[in-house]
């Protein structure tokens, strides 16, 4: 609590509200006391100035392009680490050693199996069902089969309760790929790493077996690791404001899903990836280019700029010797792959884009990375939910062990009619 306070005047009275420090990043002003003493509330639609909670989680400075887990850089993790070892430390709050990571990861793959019966519910789904509606709807069902983690007061069952999301969410991703694919679904193998796991329970068939590339597994964990956590953002704020309510994880991670399912959040680089095919050829960018720049056309170019980040997203800066890595690996000869690099070329050359620090964002890369490996486009916002659900379950942890969380109420400025008298319908 910095010694500092903020004044508000208002008709000739004075109130003072304290200004809270963080460990680093802006001050805040403590209003939670605001109302009670001036009867008024602040005005924030989508909250981009208002701290709902305090979080030793993830920092983000968006001027500044940076990023960190616990105090660690996203770059950092990204290039030494692994996402069980990023995942632990989310959790945790610090690093694992070595037999802690073993063990994290033991229990993780002990858990990747789904009740058998969970794989009755896809078969009520429509085969062209997207898959993000099969993983709100499965996700939201496991509370209904593990019974025994679900008491939120109760520290061992949230463990277990995390343990079991973050370990059943690639296969219950794969099976919903296998689902709209129209193949049988295939089983967990504990001798694999998580990410290598998920690669076979995805694209493996009975007729033939699926061995991931080594350079494959490398890019997934590392998408995987950038899209672990990202502050409060909108899916993250909602898994949240349901826990807030005392809803099980299970319910909480499914509400997280279903906002992450909106195409101004998890959908981005599938936007990205539609662009870019709609571009179709090197020798169309310039047209688009100029479409881009002109207020007056309803065009975009998707996968740039960020609404947190006014610098470069320093995600961004993996993905792109990712991408590289992963299309030489693949030998993919797609025109759409030559039209992002030489859009990318263009947009971080160009005055304009430099002006307005419009530069390519994970999601570019992300869903070209995606598509090089055989991801359908309907598939990347569940790889995105499959990446987050540690952010989602760290961030819910934290929020269940605050001694100062309450439920979550937000207020209105209200501007319907006031008050009037019921009319009969006979007589209006």
């Amino acid at each position: 609590m910095s010694d500092s306070k903020a004044t508000l005047t208002l008709n000739g009275e004075s109130k003072d509200y304290a200004i809270m420090d963080g460990t680093v990043g802006p001050q805040v002003i403590d209003v939670r006391k605001l109302y009670a003493q001036t009867g008024m509330f602040t005005y924030d639609p989508g909250f981009t100035s208002t701290a709902s909670c305090d979080s030793g989680l993830t920092y983000i400075d968006g001027d500044e392009g940076v990023l960190l887990h616990r105090g660690y850089p996203i770059g950092q993790l990204a290039e030494q680490s692994s996402f069980m070892e990023v995942s632990y430390l989310l959790l945790n709050g610090e690093l694992p050693s070595k037999a802690e990571l073993d063990e994290f990861t033991r229990t993780i793959t002990r858990h990747t199996m789904v009740h058998e019966q969970l794989t009755t519910f896809y078969r009520g789904f429509r085969r062209d069902a997207h898959p993000m509606a099969i993983m709100c709807g499965v996700v939201g069902a496991l509370s209904a089969f593990y019974h025994d983690s679900t008491d939120i007061n109760d520290p061992v069952q949230r463990k277990i309760a995390s343990h079991r999301l973050i370990a059943k969410m690639p296969t219950i991703a794969a099976m919903a790929y296998k689902y709209s694919a129209g193949q049988p679904f295939v089983y967990p193998r504990n001798d694999l790493s998580y990410t290598a796991n998920f690669l076979r329970m995805t694209f493996s068939v009975p007729a033939e077996e699926y061995v991931p590339d080594p350079v494959i597994v490398d890019a997934m964990d590392k998408i995987f690791i950038l899209h672990a956590d990202h502050e409060q953002n909108a899916s993250t704020s909602t898994v949240r404001l349901a826990g807030s309510s005392g809803a099980n994880p299970f319910a909480c991670i499914a509400a997280g899903i279903a906002c992450l399912w909106g195409p101004a959040h998890g959908g981005a680089n599938e936007a990205a990836l539609n662009m870019l095919r709609e571009i179709g050829t090197v020798d169309r960018i310039p047209e688009y280019i100029a479409r881009a720049k002109n207020k007056d056309d309803p065009f975009r170019l998707m996968g740039f700029g960020h609404r947190v980040y006014k610098n470069y997203d320093p995600r961004a800066t993996v993905m792109q010797k990712t991408a590289e890595d992963v299309l030489r690996v693949m030998g993919v000869t797609d025109p759409i792959f030559d039209v992002a690099r030489q859009l990318e070329k263009i947009a971080l050359s160009d005055e304009y884009f430099i002006e307005k620090k419009l530069f390519p964002n994970v999601d570019f890369y992300s869903g070209v990375i995606l598509s090089a490996i055989g991801f359908p486009t309907e598939m990347f916002t569940v790889l995105f939910a499959l990446a987050r659900t540690v952010g989602w379950v760290a961030q819910w942890n934290e929020m269940i062990s605050d001694p100062a969380q309450k439920i979550g109420r937000p207020r209105q400025l209200y501007t319907g009619p006031t008050q009037r008298d019921y009319v009969p319908v006979d007589k209006r």
